[in-house]
């Protein structure tokens, strides 16, 4: 049964008793206007206490609502620093992966001018009692420019692979790597051109 049907019958039920005081007791005048303002029906006592249950009802309405409003806020904020976590993550992971690609580079740079310092030894060596005076020195000069290039790729290559770790700057080898690519090709030009000499 419900709290209204409950009510309706707290309400015949006063009406009932109201009723039978005056069939028992008919010489008995019946409430006069002014104590009929002063006592309560039991329609306003059923209106009171609708009202106080309606404020308890808003009340507690009103703290679930805060209650999930808190929830919600509460999640949104973890969702939010998720999302922080992630793209610091992803930040991270892009920063690794132009630094591998970086070091590569560097690698192939030094490799390459490795493979020419020894292309160009085992040629000068070849050729030792043929070449001139002037293919000697331009081909030393075409080793000191290789093995500076397999240096500079080195030191390039430490570089990098210390920046990976720093946030704020970017991840290159800069103005060495460069540097160690236009030495690998004066190198092997030099020791292309002592082959021509």
């Amino acid at each position: 049964m419900s709290f209204a049907g409950i009510v309706k019958v707290f309400d015949t039920v006063a009406l009932l008793s109201e009723a039978a005081r005056r069939f028992i007791a008919p010489g008995s005048p019946g409430p006069s206007p002014d104590t009929s303002l002063t006592k309560s029906s039991p329609s306003a006592l059923t209106g009171q206490v609708e009202a106080r249950l309606t404020g308890v009802v808003v009340a507690a309405l009103k703290e679930a609502f805060d209650r999930d409003r808190a929830r919600l806020d509460l999640e949104r904020a973890q969702l939010d620093e998720q999302r922080r976590r992630a793209e610091e993550a992803l930040r991270a992971e892009i920063r690794r992966q132009a630094a591998d690609r970086e070091v590569a580079r560097l690698r192939l740079v030094a490799g390459t001018a490795l493979g020419g310092f020894i292309a160009a030894v085992a040629m000068m060596a070849v050729r030792l009692e043929t070449a001139s005076v002037l293919s000697r020195g331009v081909s030393a000069g075409g080793w000191l420019l290789l093995l500076t290039a397999v240096a500079v790729a080195f030191m390039s290559q430490a570089r990098v692979s210390a920046s990976v770790s720093g946030v704020s700057e970017p991840v290159e080898a800069g103005r060495a790597g460069t540097a160690a690519l236009w030495l690998l090709l004066a190198g092997l030009a030099c020791a292309a051109i002592a082959l021509l000499l």
